[in-house]
């Protein structure tokens, strides 16, 4: 027991005072070698008596668990009379709660029910206006069935030109100002092949306007009908009536459900749409038809647009497609440059990492000095931090190349996406083109225009006035 023992430095701090008793027990017994033996069974026997097992309390607990209990006590009868008082109030206050909420929904639906009364007499107003204008217009239709001449060549070439550059690719499939020219030159065209067959097609079309708005009316009237009974129904309900029950989840917000506010738009909505499809069905009956004269004047102004928008479109592709190339250019010689630097970084990763190897080497290597010679002198904290500049030196090396494969990798992204994005030029160009020379077989009077090659823009040109001449050399 008293022998030399070997124990770790926390227990002995913790085990200090045990240690102590110890030590000094062990220099009695060897200084007492006959020490009464009786003594020592006594000893022993003490060691063995133990007492009930439980928590003990004090007698100040035992006090203040009795003073416990009658708080406790005390506070439970006081809540429970401010209960029953609060529940006396509270039946007070929800029996008038009750009566004047039951008053107040009795006279909102009275007054729901007289605004939608009045709206349905709104809309019976408005069904009776829309009738009478919808056998007017019907009456005026009859009237415009004649035809005028066609401009069939021209509507041919407009329609030639829009099919043509629907062959466009990708991004170049714009909605650019030569297609709505070239739109525009087809309304223009069709106006003036059509002008009393449009005016019927207005007609026709004014028509089912008119009988969708009084669709919409109809529908809504007769929503206002079942409404009306339903709150009717509603208004008559009381407690003595023998159809009322619990429902399952009453209060739930039905699908569809709109607001007042909306309510009350969705009314206007639906009479001002119906006033103003009257309104457009008068002015289309009082329309006049236009003179050929004023159909051929905008027709050559719009054909003199539509060139100039084409003009313009040809010069910009061709700009965009020497920018491309110039693009395609310095991006190619980037790519050189990024390989060649991605080489010299592999091979400063790879110089890198041998000297790591020899760091590590001379480290492992100095592991085995024998005795007192195994000590961290500088060599080591040398070879230490060599060690750990090299490798922190190899993780930028890495990260930087891969930062330059990714650059790499972008860089011949872009690549393929300006040589396709070239292609698509080209053949934008060359539809332009070939569209430019669809154009010359519009047919011009000879008399009052004279046509010239122009090589440039690789169309026909006409003697204009000088305003339009000028436009043109803007572009």
């Amino acid at each position: 027991m008293c022998g030399r023992l070997q124990l770790a430095p926390g227990f002995l701090i913790k085990s200090f005072p045990v240690l102590v008793h110890l030590h000094f027990w062990c220099i009695f017994m060897n200084k007492h070698q006959n020490f009464p033996l009786a003594f020592k069974h006594l000893f022993s026997k003490m060691a063995t008596l133990s007492e009930k097992p439980g928590q003990r309390f004090t007698l100040p607990d035992w006090h203040t668990n009795s003073h416990l209990i009658s708080a406790d006590a005390e506070r439970q009868r006081s809540t429970s009379h401010r209960v029953r008082q609060e529940a006396r109030a509270l039946r007070n206050e929800t029996n008038s709660q009750t009566k004047w909420d039951e008053h107040d929904n009795q006279t909102r639906l009275a007054e729901r029910i007289s605004s939608v009364n009045r709206w349905k007499e709104i809309l019976d107003k408005c069904l009776a206006d829309i009738d009478a204008e919808i056998n007017a217009l019907a009456n005026v239709k009859e009237a415009a069935e004649h035809a005028l001449q066609a401009k069939n060549l021209a509507l041919d070439v407009a329609i030639d030109c829009l099919t043509l550059r629907e062959s466009r690719r990708a991004v170049d499939v714009v909605r650019d100002p030569v297609e709505e020219e070239l739109h525009k030159e087809v309304k223009v065209i069709e106006k003036a092949k059509k002008e009393l067959q449009q005016r019927v097609s207005e007609a026709f079309e004014q028509l089912c306007l008119l009988r969708e708005a009084r669709q919409q009316l109809n529908c809504d009237h007769r929503h206002k009908m079942e409404a009306l009974e339903i709150d009717n129904a509603c208004l008559s309900l009381n407690v003595n009536c023998p159809n009322i029950s619990f429902k399952v989840n009453p209060t739930r917000v039905p699908d569809g459900t709109t607001a007042l506010d909306e309510w009350e738009q969705s009314n206007q909505h639906n009479k001002e749409h119906a006033e103003a499809e009257m309104k457009s069905a008068a002015e289309l009956r009082e329309a006049t038809l236009l003179t050929i004269a004023q159909t051929n004047n905008e027709l050559e102004a719009q054909r003199v647009a539509t060139e100039f928008a084409f003009r313009k479109r040809i010069r910009d592709l061709e700009r965009a497609y020497d920018e491309l190339r110039w693009q395609e250019q310095s991006t190619l010689e980037e790519i050189a440059e990024m390989e060649k630097d991605i080489r010299h970084l592999e091979e400063d990763l790879r110089r890198k990492t041998q000297n790591l190897q020899v760091a590590h080497t001379r480290l492992e290597t100095r592991t085995y000095r024998p005795g007192r010679e195994l000590c961290r002198d500088q060599v080591q904290y040398g070879l230490t931090d060599e060690v750990h500049q090299l490798e922190g030196t190899i993780r930028v090396l890495e990260q930087k190349l891969a930062e330059s494969q990714d650059a790499l990798d972008a860089l011949y992204r872009q690549l393929h996406r300006i040589q396709t994005d070239i292609s698509y030029k080209a053949v934008s160009l060359g539809l332009d083109n070939k569209c430019m020379d669809t154009r010359r077989k519009l047919v011009i009077s000879t008399d009052k225009f004279t046509p010239e090659l122009d090589t440039f823009n690789r169309t026909v040109t006409h003697e204009l006035s000088p305003r339009k001449n000028g436009q043109l050399q803007l572009a």
